[in-house]
């Protein structure tokens, strides 16, 4: 199973989207009574608290040695747009329904696909091009009165 299942990045991106998913089921839940910005520092140091207790469990927590200072920062600026993103989304989530905000939520998709080929340089056939298309067509769809 080493070789397989767990070195799938497929496997761990539908993972992914399992937890998202429950992300915001339970969020627009949790958020009910709840100042949104509140709620997003409530998760966030639950996160931090669950991540740090996997890592010492799993021998894994300690220095991650020396860095570079572009890794400092692409790593700092992904942690700012995490922040954002979450604040972004259980204000969403406290205003609107959970089946409606996850999909739009989700327009990130193509944003990524298009920051992937414009910044990234990565490529993307015909056939995935079809596909952002289609993911953020619905995500409009979803979103229409």
């Amino acid at each position: 199973m080493e070789s397989g299942l767990l070195t799938s990045w497929t496997f761990w991106a539908l993972l992914s989207a399992g937890f998202a998913a429950l992300t915001a089921v339970f969020g627009k839940v949790g958020v009910e009574g709840v100042d949104p910005d509140v709620a997003t520092v409530i998760r966030t140091v639950v996160i931090l608290l669950s991540l740090s207790f996997i890592l010492l469990a799993l021998g894994k927590l300690h220095s991650p040695g020396p860095l570079t200072p572009r890794t400092w920062i692409f790593l700092v600026l992904s942690g700012l747009a995490t922040g954002a993103s979450w604040l972004c989304y259980f204000r969403a989530l406290k205003l609107g329904p959970a089946s409606l905000v996850a999909p739009v939520d989700k327009l990130s998709v193509v944003l990524v696909a298009l920051f992937g080929v414009l910044f990234l340089g990565e490529s993307l056939g015909p056939r995935q091009w079809v596909g952002v298309a289609l993911v953020g067509t619905g995500a409009v769809l979803l979103a229409l009165p």
